[in-house]
């Protein structure tokens, strides 16, 4: 007899909300630290996050409504199917039945649409015309770039890891296919880039020079309409 190896959900089956999981933690999550070691203000995240989106971070409501817009969106490729592992099961000797959901069936080819998609309609809701980010292998940058492009209206700017940008073309062409501008980073863009290339030209680059050169370029922007948006770590 043939084993099932895939689980497939109705389209009708899409979630309308959102699972928080900060209300239902025995012990609170430690508040993110700032510069001077003290809890970060929601006023304080204000410049590189749009406040819709830090009222979420710090919600302690269990459900979030999904906006419909979103659902939508994430419909091109959701409810994504669930995959029995019977041959990690049998490698491991294991009695127990092990799934994971196969995320490669997004656009982006990955589960970081999930959030790019949300992110791109949150901020463009605030007023927000551009995103800024960083990217590491490609698939964030690739992720956020696509979202932008489904939201329309919202510009996209990565700054992606030197030795990546290099090695790996296939992303940054993804990223362009999307309207998204891919840069190599460190750049000639930011103080911190143009700080970091006088003092080591031939540097390959690193995810937390982009992260800086990201945030940078969200924060200085004299118009107030650009922000930062994070692939990983917060809540949203």
């Amino acid at each position: 007899m043939a084993r099932l190896k895939k689980i497939f959900l109705d389209e009708s089956e899409m979630p309308k909300q959102w699972y928080n999981l900060a209300p239902d933690l025995l012990t609170p999550m430690n508040p993110p630290l700032g510069p001077d070691g003290k809890p970060v203000t929601p006023e304080a995240l204000a410049p590189v996050f749009p406040m819709n989106l830090i009222e979420q971070e710090v919600s302690q409501e269990r459900w979030i409504d999904i906006p419909e817009e979103v659902r939508q969106i994430l419909m091109q490729w959701r409810p994504s199917p669930l995959i029995r592992a019977y041959e990690l099961e049998e490698a491991l000797g294991t009695p127990a039945k092990i799934y994971y959901k196969n995320e490669s069936v997004s656009p982006a080819g990955s589960h970081k649409p999930n959030t790019a998609v949300p992110q791109a309609w949150y901020n463009k809701q605030f007023g927000i015309k551009k995103l800024t980010t960083e990217t590491g292998a490609g698939q964030w940058g690739s992720a956020l770039s696509y979202a932008c492009a489904q939201i329309g209206g919202i510009e996209c700017k990565v700054f992606m890891v030197r030795v990546s940008f290099e090695q790996k073309p296939f992303r940054k062409i993804m990223m362009q296919t999307w309207g998204g501008q891919c840069v190599s980073s460190p750049s000639m863009e930011t103080q911190a880039g143009r700080d970091i290339l006088a003092q080591f030209p031939d540097t390959p680059g690193s995810l937390g020079i982009a992260i800086s050169e990201a945030v940078e370029a969200a924060v200085t922007d004299p118009t107030g309409q650009t922000r930062y948006a994070l692939g990983s770590v917060l809540n949203t």
